[in-house]
C-alpha cells in the first residue's frame, strides 16, 4: 500500500476528508518552498501537491503559470524538484504528489524519471496532459515501487473515460470541478455529488476534488461530497503574504474541510 493510500485510509477511518494543498516548487525559492511544506504539514496538510514549472502549463490558470514563470526564472529543474524532496524527506513523511507536463518526463527519461522520483520519496504523480490510454509504460514502470499515478475525471468525461481512468488511477481519482483552467472561479454544480457518488462506486478508490476552490465555505461544500479537497491558486496567491495572514487561511480551509 502507498503513502497516499494509507493517507487516505487513515484520514476516511476517522471519518474526515483529506486536505491536499498545492504549491509550485521554486516560487519564489527553493528555500520558501521548504518552507512552505513545512507550514502546509504544520495547519494540517493531509498530502502536498507540488508543482514542477514548466514553460507551457496549459491546465493552468494566470496564477499558477506566473508561479511557473517565476520558479524558471529561478533555474529551477525536474532534477531540482527531486533534490529538495529528497532533503524534504529527512525531516517529513508527508505524502507528495508531483503535478507536472508529460514533456519534462519525457526529457527526463520515463524510467529514469519513475526511479529517480521514488527514490528521492515522492509518493506518485499527476500529469494533465497524459491521458490514461497513453500512460501504459509509465503505469507499468511505476508499478513496483508503489508510485501512484493520479487521472483526471471532468464533468464531461463520458461514461468509458471514467472506466479507464478509475481502471488506471492509483492513490485516488482528481476530479476536475469545472470545465477550465485552475484558478476558475468555482460554481458547484448540484450533479458534482451524483458524478462522485457513481464514481466512487465504480471504483472504490478516493476521490479528490481540486480546480476553482478558493475560499473555506467552497471547500466545505466539497468536502461534503468529495474524500479529498485540493486547493491550488488560491494558496499560491498568498505565497508571498506573511506566515502570519497564510497560517490564518490554511486553518480556515483545514477547519472547513473537516
Amino acid at each position: 500500500m502507498s503513502r497516499i493510500e494509507k493517507k487516505f485510509k487513515e484520514v476516511l477511518r476517522r471519518r474526515g476528508k483529506a486536505f491536499i494543498p498545492y504549491v509550485m516548487a521554486g516560487d519564489p525559492s527553493l528555500e520558501r518552498t521548504r518552507e512552505m511544506v513545512a507550514i502546509l504539514e504544520e495547519c494540517g496538510a493531509d498530502i502536498i501537491e507540488l508543482g514542477v514549472p514548466f514553460s507551457d502549463p496549459l491546465a493552468d490558470g494566470p496564477t499558477i503559470q506566473g508561479a511557473a514563470q517565476r520558479a524558471l526564472g529561478e533555474g529551477v529543474t525536474l532534477g531540482k524538484v527531486l533534490d529538495l524532496i529528497g532533503s524534504l524527506r529527512q525531516s517529513t513523511q508527508i505524502p507528495i504528489v508531483l503535478m507536472t507536463y508529460y514533456n519534462l518526463i519525457f526529457r527526463y527519461g520515463e524510467e529514469k524519471f519513475v526511479r529517480d522520483a521514488s527514490l528521492a520519496g515522492a509518493d506518485g504523480m499527476i500529469v494533465p496532459d497524459l491521458p490514461p490510454d497513453e500512460a501504459g509504460s509509465l503505469l507499468s514502470l511505476s508499478k513496483d515501487p508503489g508510485f501512484d499515478i493520479i487521472f483526471l475525471v471532468a464533468p464531461t468525461s463520458t461514461y468509458e473515460r471514467i472506466k479507464k481512468v478509475t481502471r488506471a488511477s492509483r492513490g485516488f481519482i482528481y476530479y476536475v470541478s469545472i470545465t477550465g483552467i485552475t484558478g476558475s472561479k468555482l460554481s458547484v454544480d448540484p450533479s458534482i455529488g451524483s458524478h462522485i457518488a457513481k464514481i466512487k462506486q465504480m471504483s472504490g478508490k478516493p476521490v479528490a476534488v481540486g480546480f476553482g476552490i478558493s475560499t473555506p465555505h467552497e471547500a466545505s461544500e466539497i468536502a461534503r461530497i468529495a474524500d479529498g479537497v485540493i486547493v491550488g491558486s488560491a494558496i499560491v496567491k498568498r505565497v508571498s503574504d506573511s506566515n502570519e495572514n497564510l497560517k490564518d487561511y490554511l486553518i480556515a480551509l483545514r477547519k472547513a474541510i473537516r
